[in-house]
């Protein structure tokens, strides 16, 4: 029987981010880059859900990219960051934090 053990598991969380980034002109195709963006991604330990091409104005496009990620990692800014040393990338935007439950 065990006693006196501090069960961390329950207080820790996954949460789930939605990121929204421009490319630098409507020329970049940001799927032909999808793998390197997913590579960061899991590099800072997020999962990739979904992805999805969203219609900006005049030929830009967006990608929005959905992860999961232990929240224990506390802030995303040093992926957000990463990410926009990409030379093809103009911005990165935190569209959406959700805690995830279940």
């Amino acid at each position: 029987m065990l006693k006196n053990k501090a069960y961390v598991f329950f207080f820790m969380g996954t949460v789930l981010v939605t990121y929204k980034i421009m490319p630098e002109s409507a020329d970049v195709d940001l799927n032909s880059f999808e793998d390197e963006i997913r590579g960061k991604i899991e590099g800072f330990g997020g999962r990739v859900i979904e992805t999805e091409e969203e219609n900006i104005a005049f030929g830009l496009k967006a990608l929005r990219i959905r992860f999961s990620v232990d929240e224990n990692k506390g802030d995303t800014e040093p992926l957000e960051h990463a990410l926009q040393e990409l030379h093809y990338i103009q911005s990165v935007e935190v569209v959406d934090v959700r805690r995830l439950i279940g």
